[in-house]
């Protein structure tokens, strides 16, 4: 793993998060992007060699939409870019941690993306990504 990628924030209304968000950082988000294959809209801000990315369901079948119905806002993910999300995959898959699909996909900010199951780390979902 090279760093943390972003952090993924789960959000009830994207408008009024942006706002705060915006005020918090004093710098507004640099992309905002709807992914259809997970339901959400997102958008980024940057802060250095960081990001934050907030993401509102689009539908109630989004998995961030069921995140809040159970936990609330808060944050939802951390992410880490990989250079080779296979390989990365498979040596997370050996040392025990969960996969939640069985192949990456495509995700938000031009990135290939893959989950492990909270209950593989702690209670936090961990996301690899890889520039596309």
């Amino acid at each position: 793993m090279n760093k943390i990628e972003h952090i993924g924030i789960a959000v009830k209304d994207i408008t009024q998060a942006n706002s705060i968000y915006t005020k918090l950082l004093a710098t507004e988000p640099y992309k905002t992007e709807k992914v259809e294959t997970e339901a959400v809209e997102t958008s980024f801000f940057k802060i250095g060699e960081s990001k934050i990315e907030l993401l509102q369901a689009t539908s109630p079948e989004s998995a961030i939409f069921k995140y809040i119905e159970k936990r609330g806002e808060g944050i939802h993910h951390i992410a880490f870019a990989v250079e080779n999300i296979e390989s990365e995959i498979e040596r997370l898959k050996a040392e025990g941690f969960q996969p939640i699909s069985e192949k990456p996909k495509r995700g938000a900010d031009n990135k290939l993306v893959f989950f492990f199951h909270p209950k593989s780390a702690n209670g936090v979902l961990i996301e690899l990504c890889q520039e596309i």
